[in-house]
């Protein structure tokens, strides 16, 4: 992590009340760079969309603090959800869930859904816990363009667009997290990241790998 503990929690402290104020930030996480807004904040779920070019129906997934929060966020939480967050939880593994009606239609995209991870880095946990609420966590990029994996990459494509960068240093994962969409009757593997089809399968017995698990 890059800088001093006192420089990192001072940038800290002012993420969070930049957050609490409805504003826009980046911080590091375990896999990339997250571009965060309040989630309960309508208008700064919005900025999101508007900063990044993000069309309105692609929802924005959720960073939350530890695992029993995603019952502030999802009305069920499948058996085989609950068997995937025992094995990879926190870490890069991001669950779609059926929504609660606590979750903004903004940060869903309208849909019925809504995209959770519990990440592996302590600036992240930090600011979750310091806000107080689930933190808007995609990646702090244009849409199309390459995730960031430092500051400075943020920098280069949102620049005066966001509030703040906090500077963490280089994200120790460097790949985006997977996404597994577990509404249906079959797990579904919606996006293949740092962790791997062979990787949930191993969790998810009999079942194979590919993109149905």
């Amino acid at each position: 992590m890059k800088g001093s503990i006192s420089g990192i929690q001072e940038q800290i402290e002012r993420g969070i009340s930049i957050l609490k104020n409805g504003g826009l930030i980046a911080y590091p996480t375990d896999t990339v760079y997250g571009l965060g807004a309040s989630a309960d904040i309508k208008e700064a779920v919005e900025k999101v969309y508007r900063v990044k070019g993000r069309p309105r129906n692609m929802a924005l997934p959720l960073l939350l603090a530890d695992v029993s929060w995603i019952n502030k966020v999802a009305i069920s939480v499948p058996e085989v959800a609950r068997s995937l967050i025992e094995a990879f939880m926190p870490g890069a593994l991001t669950l779609v869930l059926p929504k609660s009606a606590t979750v903004s239609d903004v940060v869903s995209g309208g849909s019925y859904t809504i995209a959770v991870r519990i990440p592996a880095h302590p600036v992240a946990i930090a600011l979750i816990k310091g806000l107080g609420n689930p933190l808007v966590g995609t990646s702090a990029n244009l849409s199309g363009k390459p995730s960031p994996l430092t500051a400075g990459e943020v920098n280069s494509q949102l620049g005066d667009s966001i509030d703040l960068i906090i500077d963490g240093g280089r994200c120790p994962g460097g790949v985006e997290s997977t996404v597994v969409d577990v509404t249906g009757e079959k797990p579904v593997i919606i996006r293949e990241g740092a962790i791997t089809g062979e990787e949930l399968e191993k969790v998810i017995k009999g079942i194979p790998s590919g993109k149905e698990i």
